[in-house]
């Protein structure tokens, strides 16, 4: 439980409060955003917080020991600053949010409620459902690695080692369709091979996404040109907007001793034996050199 400062408890004591709550929404960005569910609007602490009719949180209840609260906060799409297409982008996932109690005639009398992570947004008739749950959300992912075949390190990370700054994994292209199904035709990338950016990241240079990036799932070689699918939709994407793209990674050993010659950096353990290799018998036919059951 966070101390109530002097001037706040004093504040609190008396007959009368004139309280209102803030919100200091800061992206992964880095860009600050504030919201306050006062009728006119207020500033500390280097942060203007605009007021908005119908900004709202539910009931918070904060437990005891290690367990992961949540509480939402809502509101209608009314601020310039509030874009649809930037939430449903996922601009402010992962941001973090800061809510404060604040004595709207003297803001310098103030507290910090609670400070938390938004994990979903949800739009739905021009308003906005945020979740927010708090930092110990983090204490219930696994950590530590896992022993599996396919390689963890993230392609071109310092465990990875594969410098991707090489023309032959990097591109650039711009939007020349959008398809029904989701997925975008691509200039600029004729000289790759179909599927080269599987797996791979698009980083926008234009656009309403400009500076975000974007998991590319599907590579291919249609009829009009080069097709670019994405694990999720890339909401706000408009023809003319500019990417640059990196080649993508399926973590098999395989590719990464064929495609980026990278063998000896593999993150992964393809030699280890699986349910196929317990659950196998010998048979005639088979090779029982002690070789490796992966080349």
């Amino acid at each position: 439980m966070n101390a109530i400062p002097d001037g706040l408890k004093a504040h609190l004591d008396g007959r009368v409060t004139t309280l209102c709550h803030c919100w200091r929404v800061t992206r992964a960005d880095g860009s600050q955003l504030g919201f306050t569910d006062h009728d006119r609007p207020l500033a500390f602490a280097g942060t203007a917080f605009e007021p908005q009719a119908g900004f709202a949180q539910s009931e918070a209840e904060q437990a005891l020991g290690l367990a992961a609260d949540r509480v939402d906060i809502e509101g209608a799409l009314v601020s310039e600053h509030l874009v649809e297409a930037e939430i449903e982008a996922g601009a402010y996932d992962g941001a973090r949010v800061e809510t404060f109690l604040v004595n709207w005639r003297a803001t310098d009398e103030r507290m910090l409620l609670r400070e938390a992570m938004i994990g979903t947004v949800a739009l739905k008739d021009g308003r906005f459902v945020a979740e927010l749950e708090s930092p110990m959300r983090h204490l219930d992912r696994p950590n530590g690695r896992y022993l599996r075949r396919h390689c963890d390190a993230e392609l071109g990370d310092a465990r990875c080692g594969v410098d991707l700054g090489k023309a032959a994994f990097k591109g650039a292209g711009e939007v020349a369709a959008l398809r029904p199904d989701g997925r975008l035709v691509a200039t600029g990338l004729d000289g790759f091979a179909e599927g080269w950016f599987a797996q791979g990241v698009m980083t926008w240079t234009s656009g309403v996404l400009a500076g975000r990036q974007s998991r590319v799932r599907i590579h291919a070689r249609g009829l009009s040109g080069e097709e670019l699918g994405f694990e999720d939709e890339a909401a706000g994407v408009a023809i003319g907007d500019t990417f640059e793209i990196v080649a993508g990674c399926d973590k098999r050993f395989a590719t990464c001793r064929e495609k980026f010659a990278n063998a000896e950096n593999f993150r992964g353990f393809p030699h280890l034996p699986g349910n196929d290799a317990a659950y196998g018998y010998a048979s005639d036919g088979q090779d029982f050199d002690g070789g490796p059951l992966v080349q």
